[in-house]
């Protein structure tokens, strides 16, 4: 189980890390439907934990894009 980070925490991360944190979240969620379907899911609050925090990673991601954008333009 990958631990939740604080959004403070992912915005000192390289861009390489949010994405290697967005494939992990992605992987998590992954099994945790795996383990709904099979009926195994001890904590089905987890799910909307982890579809958080790939929210969370998208947000970062898409601000950084955005950040990029408006720098490029203002040159």
């Amino acid at each position: 189980m990958v631990r939740d980070l604080k959004v403070d925490q992912m915005r000192q991360m390289s861009d390489d890390e949010v994405g290697a944190k967005l494939k992990e979240f992605k992987e998590e969620l992954f099994n945790l439907r795996f383990q709904m379907a099979t009926g195994q899911l001890d904590n089905p609050m987890r799910l909307k934990a982890v579809r958080k925090n790939i929210a969370r990673v998208k947000t970062i991601q898409r601000e950084r894009e955005l950040a990029a954008l408006a720098a490029a333009q203002g040159q």
